[in-house]
């Protein structure tokens, strides 16, 4: 009995030293990515890479960076709605591991903008359980890795519930956080859950790229009846785009389930979503020194997926290449593989190139790191391809 006793005593503060020192962790990681970020900016000038802060993609008279424009969002969602509430790890003192919340706690008070333990499995099946009785909880994982803590309140009770009840119950919450790979994180921190959550019935998926897109996509995601994934990425939330006026109306908001043609063309389709939109549009500014116009969409949207206009531009270039940095299986882009291949495969004028993460964990070096995610010369070396620009490996040899 004594040495029992003993033994849970051991158990009972090993556990309680692994929470805090989790928390520890949780934090130095982020502050160690926000560092790099910080010192890829500075040195920018002198090495000639860093960040792009400006691209235009609405006729827009202000900048606006995307932790603005999820910051609005949710400020004239709270404002509009009394039913709004957030929910947290440090988003009210601390203002949000991102900023994201900035400002909120002060406006609110702390029954609406509500930090939580190091819990996921219990603040998640909290908010759920709000969400059940009319409320609209807006949740935050610091981090989309730490949702699966919660994976089972988030897809087997907030997912399955409106269905499960004959359409008696519905789940309005929006899940959001930063998602995929930020700089030097490892793997544990760094996975894309785009197929993860884009593979379940009941949820709705979707994953911003510009300022426009953060603020109409949060909004519809606080304004739906039906439980969101909302799949931010840590390198976006510092990045600014122009927006429009009508972008900044309050009644602002973009319709979840259509994808966004960032640039027209006619000879290849890029598909892309959260910040590997961004290397597309790179990508498609180097194919057109070559004299190849590719058109790249912003997918916006996981679950559902716009097929329509994915179909709809393929029917048009013939040529399709899918860009993510999520693994190569069971990947968004293999779903639009197989949707195309299904639905207009008399179309292609060439097969389809795949452009993913490596299917390896995330390795934590910087180099490796660099290797396992696309890169811009991939998309361009991919795009070549299926517009046969480019000598075969076989030919070569």
């Amino acid at each position: 009995m004594i040495v029992s006793y003993f033994a849970s005593c051991v158990v009972a503060l090993f556990a309680g030293y692994w929470q805090v020192s989790t928390r520890k962790r949780r934090l130095m990681m982020l502050r160690i990515a926000k560092t790099k970020v910080c010192l890829r900016n500075l040195t920018a000038p002198i090495l000639g890479e860093g960040i792009k802060t400006e691209r235009s993609y609405s006729s827009g008279v202000k900048q606006m960076m995307v932790r603005e424009a999820l910051n609005s969002a949710l400020d004239e969602e709270m404002a509009a709605d009394p039913r709004v509430f957030l929910m947290g790890e440090e988003i009210g003192e601390y203002q949000g591991a991102y900023k994201v919340s900035k400002g909120l706690l002060r406006k609110y008070g702390p029954d609406r903008v509500v930090d939580t333990p190091i819990t996921e499995a219990g603040f998640t099946g909290l908010a759920t359980g709000a969400a059940y009785y009319g409320l609209r909880p807006v949740l935050e994982f610091m981090t989309f890795n730490f949702s699966m803590q919660a994976m089972d309140h988030l897809v087997n009770s907030a997912a399955k519930t409106f269905y499960m009840s004959g359409g008696n119950i519905s789940v309005p919450i929006v899940f959001r956080g930063p998602n995929g790979a930020a700089l030097g994180v490892g793997a544990q921190h760094s996975q894309c859950y785009a197929q993860w959550y884009g593979a379940v019935p009941g949820l709705k998926v979707v994953a911003p790229y510009s300022s426009e897109d953060a603020r109409g996509l949060l909004k519809a995601a606080i304004r739906d009846p039906d439980p969101v994934v909302f799949l931010e990425n840590e390198l976006l939330y510092g990045q600014s785009f122009p927006v429009s006026d009508e972008v900044l109306d309050p009644s602002f908001t973009l319709p979840i389930g259509k994808a966004k043609i960032e640039k027209e063309g006619r000879d290849v389709t890029i598909t892309a979503f959260s910040r590997m939109v961004d290397y597309a549009l790179k990508a498609a500014e180097k194919l057109e020194k070559e004299d190849i116009n590719a058109e790249v969409i912003n997918i916006r949207s996981i679950r559902p997926l716009d097929r329509s206009a994915i179909n709809a531009s393929v029917r048009k270039t013939n040529r399709l290449v899918t860009v993510e940095e999520g693994f190569p299986q069971h990947g968004v882009g293999a779903e639009i593989c197989a949707s195309v291949v299904e639905e207009i495969f008399e179309y292609l004028d060439a097969p389809i190139e795949r452009i993913t993460g490596a299917d390896v964990p995330l390795p934590y070096a910087t180099n490796l790191e660099r290797m396992a995610l696309p890169q811009i010369e991939d998309i361009v070396r991919a795009a070549k391809r299926v517009c046969y620009r480019s000598i075969p490996i076989a030919a070569a040899v």
